[in-house]
């Protein structure tokens, strides 16, 4: 058999109770937020648990009063008895009103500083979430994000309840009641010490070594399920149009079925830790009952002193079980908060530099000094020294097969993403240099599929201004050619659109999109050729409201149809982020060899095969 490398065993523990450091390290910085009520929930619970300390010590002085009462004797004996079981019975009281009060007063406490962090730890990992960089939400799924947040907050409430009102008063309890014990007999203070340290160092060896890696995987497995059913009812168009229910079905039950084996073998090794705390309690409670009957047996304990032994080791059994019950809450509270303290810790990607200030955008005029830029994972560069210039009110079509980075050239104007070299200028302000809201907030930007929030038609077309007003939005949306359907809809402006805007059309989702983007009234223009995939009305209505909406910005139309730009007098022709042809329709078409002039030529050629 090779010999065990303590070394390896010690690492691997440290690896694996990593996370149950790094997410109590995360709460105890949210309790320095509420300091001061931390502190009187602690006073409060010391005070709750010194009650049950001492119990055990006025039931023993009871019993010892009315001990000698029960022999014949004289009366005078018999009520200073009686006085002395009084004294320990008010006492008793006195202790249980303390508990009952502190009790009381330390759950509020808990019950506000819970609330209080949950709602902030939500806010800061939505921040975190918004403001993460266009990267990380393409490669990361919309519901696994939800579950992510929302079990995290709920582990907050388990882990506060654990912590302070539960293992706290447990340890001090714990502490409290072998102190006397040892106090009265150092051999059953020393045992009841070594049993109860061994428990607990088994309880939770057993907690993070044991259940903790099993707890982590299921809770994986918890947050892609989460995942597959928020992709599948957010595609559910796509699923019944093809029929494929039982197909998602069958891909659901798949998901499921690893969370099952996960998630039973999280509880079957809960189920075998509870047995073995168990069995540790049994040697326990006989080691200590044989020793207070010895004690007993030589004299060294009275009757009232042994009923105090039993009654104190009830209380230390008590809370040495529920002990191991808290140590498993507890590492179900950081497994849950894992993923959550995760989504707090990542950088986000994009961030604003130190002493950004906002920019305001005049004239708009935007240029690319020779620019490279990397998408990670890629081998190439996408761009290596690409150098542009576009002017104040200048109108560009950006041209090139999928790939080729026209939409990559816009994302970069947002900076969605930051370069690899060289820098983006507009009005000869290096964007990196800007605070991100403040440069999106003036690139108005329509796409081929615009989103729309599940709200009304004025929250989303107002999402762009906050705070305009009714006329402000009417008037959007005349320009945008919108205000004529919106108003024939029985709730008007008032109407909810449905998640992404799924109950209006492709064409009235685009004409919303229009009226947001009149509204925000911004230097700089992006359109996504709006409408590429529209029926010949919307596409004139749409095509009406673009260009009047083109007036006096600079703007850059990306174009998958050819006819889309043919107005423009400046088109640029990217292929594998090189520009390779630059001018107007005119010029282009002239090249027989050129790349515009053979994508002209296919899409002109398929519409006559249409046509005939």
């Amino acid at each position: 058999m090779a010999p065990i490398d303590s070394m390896s065993v010690l690492a691997r523990f440290r690896d694996r109770a990593a996370p149950f450091r790094d997410v109590l390290a995360f709460s105890f910085s949210h309790w320095r937020r509420q300091r001061a009520r931390v502190v009187l929930i602690t006073i409060g619970v010391l005070l709750m648990t010194l009650a049950d300390v001492l119990l055990p010590v006025y039931v023993g002085r009871l019993i010892d009063a009315l001990a000698p009462a029960v022999q014949p004797g004289e009366a005078a004996d018999r009520a200073a008895s009686l006085r002395e079981a009084f004294w320990a019975l008010a006492a008793m009281i006195a202790l249980g009103l303390l508990m009952l009060v502190t009790r009381h007063l330390a759950f509020i406490g808990v019950c506000r500083l819970t609330l209080v962090q949950m709602v902030d730890v939500a806010r800061e990992a939505f921040w975190k979430v918004q403001r993460f960089a266009a990267e990380w939400h393409a490669n990361t799924f919309a519901g696994s994000i939800v579950r992510k947040v929302t079990r995290g907050m709920w582990a907050i409430d388990l882990l506060n309840d654990t912590v302070l009102l539960a293992l706290l008063p447990s340890f001090v309890v714990l502490v409290g009641s072998t102190a006397l014990l040892g106090w009265h007999w150092p051999l059953m203070g020393l045992a009841v010490t070594v049993g109860a340290l061994v428990f607990i160092g088994m309880t939770a060896s057993l907690s993070i070594g044991y259940i903790g890696p099993a707890a982590r995987l299921s809770n994986q497995w918890d947050t892609r399920t989460g995942g597959a059913l928020a992709d599948a009812v957010t595609c559910n168009p796509v699923v019944k149009s093809f029929g494929a229910e039982h197909r998602e079905d069958a891909r659901l039950l798949g998901v499921l079925g690893k969370w099952k084996k996960r998630t039973y073998r999280t509880w079957m090794r809960h189920t075998n830790s509870s047995s073995g705390q168990i069995l540790a309690l049994i040697i326990l409670r006989t080691a200590v009952i044989g020793l207070a009957l010895y004690l007993w047996w030589v004299g060294e304990a009275t009757a009232g002193e042994v009923a105090y032994v039993m009654t104190a080791y009830v209380v230390i059994q008590g809370y040495l079980r529920d002990v191991g019950m808290y140590i498993r809450d507890l590492q179900k509270s950081v497994n849950d908060m894992e993923e959550l303290v995760e989504i707090h810790a990542q950088p986000l990607g994009i961030e604003d530099r130190i002493g950004a200030e906002p920019i305001v955008i005049r004239q708009g005029r935007i240029a690319f000094e020779d620019v490279r830029f990397h998408y990670r994972g890629h081998h190439q560069p996408l761009y290596d020294g690409l150098s542009v210039a576009i002017g104040a009110g200048e109108k560009i079509g950006l041209v090139g097969l999928s790939g080729s980075g026209k939409t990559t050239f816009v994302k970069l104007i947002q900076r969605l993403h930051d370069v690899d070299g060289g820098r983006i200028l507009i009005d000869g302000h290096d964007i990196s240099q800007v605070t991100q809201a403040s440069l999106r907030a003036q690139i108005a930007i329509v796409q081929q599929e615009p989103i729309l929030f599940h709200r009304s038609l004025s929250e989303n077309i107002a999402y762009a201004k906050p705070g305009a007003t009714q006329a402000e939005m009417e008037r959007a949306a005349k320009l945008a050619n919108a205000h004529d359907f919106i108003a024939k809809l029985p709730k008007g402006y008032g109407t909810l659109v449905g998640e992404r805007g799924i109950k209006l059309s492709g064409g009235e989702r685009q004409r919303v999109a229009l009226a947001r983007a009149f509204l925000a009234d911004a230097p700089i223009l992006v359109l996504d050729e709006a409408t590429s995939s529209l029926d010949s009305e919307s596409e004139a209505l749409i095509q009406e409201a673009t260009e009047r909406l083109m007036q006096g910005r600079t703007t850059i139309v990306i174009a998958h149809r050819l006819s889309t730009v043919r107005a423009l007098k400046r088109i640029l022709i990217f292929d594998r982020g090189r520009i390779i042809e630059e001018g107007d329709h005119g010029a282009l078409i002239q090249r027989e060899k050129g790349v515009y002039r053979r994508l002209f030529d296919r899409q002109v050629g398929g519409l006559l095969v249409e046509a005939g």
